[in-house]
């Protein structure tokens, strides 16, 4: 780095470069922008940190009134202050290589059995999952940030949920291969396991959870979802689209998936429509959630395909979308679709003003059960409703 700044260097003399700050200052900074994400600064280190900044002069001691008898108060001086602005300035313009060990692991995994691999990475999901939520509570704990904090949170969620993303589709790639020794090839890709805290969630109380970036099959429409014929017929187009794709993909080398749970959006030029239970007039788009590797010219292969044996014409109202609900409510219903009054009405009238949220987007559901094959009372229903926080 230019100027022979450290990374952790050029953060602490960033920080004094806006205001003067002592040490406890400085490791209460450091914690509420959520730097520790990508910086390593222990709080033993930051003095350590601030004399060699202070050795090389580029921060002085400032008037100590400003912090009090027992505590030292640190600035920039205007070296420090060109020193800063030079390095940051390489920092944010230069490309320069990173040596994660992830890679290291990837270029050794051949040294793993295949069950040892998948559990591996299903650990790493865990605790990319488990990340993204730390972030995501440290960018809301500090929604009053300026522009460029905020770009760090953004950019570290983003770069989060790059990984995520790729983590998802090798994963996938590898469940179709033959473990080895096995002459049964691994189970298909299954988004009810892959993605279980969205699928197969536990929580009977609404509970907030980050919903990434997801690709679906979708069809929209109005009426009741009961006797709307155009309701039936959009269900049926996504199934008939969705399992030409399953097995076209058996030939692909992201392999063989099962389909997933039927989904809906659903809303109303009125909030009371739902709580009435006015069916005629609720709007709906239908879902099924699609693998990562499932391309925009398999999907409209796979509709070609599917009109030209179902002659069905709702198929062709078949659509590729993209929905990226992240910061949601969510909740586990089980019982009849008409018993989630009360549910949506807790959410609506308590949890939301308790929490400081509003929503953001349509009142999302995914149907675990075949209402056909289920008795009403043991129907399993996620309920989802994206929200974002209020400002104090």
């Amino acid at each position: 780095m230019p100027s022979g700044l450290t990374p952790a260097e050029l953060t602490l003399l960033g920080l004094l470069a806006e205001r003067p700050r002592h040490g406890y200052e400085l490791e209460a900074v450091l914690t509420e922008r959520g730097m520790r994400e990508w910086t390593e600064i222990g709080f033993s280190s930051i003095y350590y940190l601030l004399k060699k900044l202070q050795e090389r002069g580029l921060i002085a001691r400032a008037d100590p009134a400003a912090g009090g008898k027992s505590r030292t108060v640190y600035a920039a001086t205007a070296e420090g202050h060109r020193a800063c602005a030079d390095a940051a300035e390489a920092a944010i313009a230069e490309v320069r290589p990173v040596f994660p060990p992830l890679l290291v692991g990837l270029a050794n995994q051949p040294a793993l059995d295949h069950a040892r691999l998948l559990a591996a990475l299903d650990r790493r999901a865990e605790a990319l999952a488990e990340r993204v939520g730390h972030v995501r509570r440290a960018a809301e704990a500090d929604r009053d940030a300026p522009p460029f904090v905020r770009a760090i949170f953004d950019h570290a969620l983003g770069q989060l949920s790059a990984e995520q993303d790729w983590l998802t589709r090798y994963r996938a790639s590898l469940s179709p291969a033959r473990a080895p020794g096995s002459e049964k090839p691994m189970a298909p890709y299954d988004v009810k396991r892959e993605r279980k805290e969205l699928y197969a969630p536990k929580n009977t109380a609404w509970g907030l959870v980050d919903v990434p970036e997801q690709r679906f099959l979708a069809v929209d429409g109005t009426g009741n979802p009961n006797s709307a014929p155009a309701y039936a017929s959009a269900v049926e187009a996504l199934y008939a689209v969705a399992y030409t794709l399953k097995f076209a993909a058996k030939r692909t080398d992201g392999g063989d998936f099962v389909v997933g749970p039927l989904e809906g959006l659903w809303w109303a030029d009125e909030w009371s429509a739902f709580t009435a239970r006015a069916k005629d007039t609720w709007n709906w788009t239908m879902l099924l959630v699609l693998p990562p590797w499932i391309t925009g010219t398999m999907i409209e292969d796979a509709k070609t395909a599917a009109l030209a044996k179902k002659k069905q014409p709702a198929i062709s109202r078949v659509e590729h979308r993209t929905l990226h609900e992240g910061l949601s409510a969510q909740i586990l219903h089980t019982g009849s679709y008409d018993d989630e009054t009360p549910v949506l009405a807790e959410l609506h009238d308590t949890y939301l003003a308790a929490n400081s949220l509003r929503p953001t987007g349509k009142h999302h559901e995914v149907y675990l059960n075949d209402p056909r094959r289920t008795a009403p009372e043991k129907l399993k229903t996620v309920l989802r409703q994206p929200v974002e926080r209020v400002p104090d």
